[in-house]
């Protein structure tokens, strides 16, 4: 039998709902706690040394958000170690939770295809992610006009506004992971280890496995006259398989305006180019666009995969 009506009938009910439990829940307090005390921590250390060397950097809020004062990392290094934690925590049980309650037949058996209740709850995690680094990119911002006495100029906040909405795209893409392992198993604990050893394997393991597999393809990294250009390319493409080197190209381009280039580069291409002078924003966002496009096609592809899966599994009452 055809479906009557949209299969995306109910996606504003189901996304307000799920929001409204996310924002409220206290699992999600907790998790915001944790990400607004250790990067305020963070961006505060980077501020004091920001003031006692005041006069070496024109983009002062750029920097608030790149240096590291120990014992501290610096603000992007936490973010990109916490928004993943954060994103599986959010997605880890939203389907297979609904198994477990066994609410899911109950949810269903009203005018809500399966369509919209998968999507409904993906973009609900999705805007409660948003809500949260949005709030943290303000408060960020704000205690820089408080402690630094100076306001943001139009090229800081052109790439502070595409470094956040970079960080949306890259918690979207683990958020993505985490719904599909909630699709895929039945148990919330396991989703949650499945998800957590996915982003082991990027975070600490992919920088190891890159290079023998990339010596297994191109040969080794030194040639005869000199290194060897094919690996480094396919050392370069399977490290940009990871949602973490891309997220890093992002902060080191749009961050550090005299970045030219995200890969080796010959001599010839440099040639007649002012090193060390800063990029226009403009250029900083051609040169990060791929990597951009990137996370964002994951996040979507991640989620496609998810999708189909839930459409192909059994539910009963």
């Amino acid at each position: 039998m055809r479906r009557r009506g949209s299969p995306f009938t109910g996606v504003g009910v189901v996304l307000a709902k799920e929001a409204a439990d996310y924002l409220s829940g206290a699992r999600m307090w907790v998790l915001e706690a944790l990400v607004f005390l250790t990067a305020i921590a963070a961006a505060y250390a980077a501020i004091l040394s920001i003031r006692a060397n005041i006069g070496e950097s024109p983009f002062l809020f750029l920097r608030l958000l790149t240096m590291a004062q120990d014992p501290l990392p610096s603000f992007i290094a936490l973010l990109g170690f916490l928004i993943p934690l954060v994103a599986i925590a959010i997605g880890f049980d939203a389907i297979n939770g609904e198994f477990s309650r066994r609410t899911l037949s109950r949810v269903l058996a009203q005018p809500i295809y399966r369509d919209a209740l998968l999507l409904g709850k993906f973009l609900a995690g999705l805007l409660a992610l948003t809500i949260g680094l949005f709030s943290l990119w303000l408060l960020t911002i704000g205690l820089g006009l408080l402690f630094l006495g100076l306001a943001p100029n139009t090229e800081e906040m052109v790439r502070m506004l595409g470094f956040l909405v970079a960080t949306i795209a890259y918690g979207g893409v683990w958020l993505a992971v985490a719904f599909l392992f909630s699709v895929v198993f039945r148990a919330p604990a396991t989703a949650a280890l499945a998800a957590l050893g996915v982003w082991l394997l990027f975070s600490l393991f992919w920088s190891v496995v890159t290079p023998l597999v990339a010596t297994l393809i191109s040969g080794p990294p030194e040639g005869i006259f000199g290194p060897n250009l094919a690996y480094l390319q396919t050392s370069q493409i399977l490290d940009r398989i990871s949602p973490n080197t891309l997220y890093a190209e992002i902060a080191l381009a749009l961050l550090q305006p005299a970045t030219r280039a995200l890969g080796p580069v010959l001599y010839s291409q440099v040639q007649g180019a002012l090193l060390g002078a800063p990029l226009p924003a403009a250029q900083s966002f051609i040169l990060v666009w791929p990597q951009m496009t990137g996370l964002i096609a994951g996040m979507i592809v991640i989620f496609a995969i998810a999708y189909v899966v839930f459409q192909r599994q059994e539910i009963r009452a």
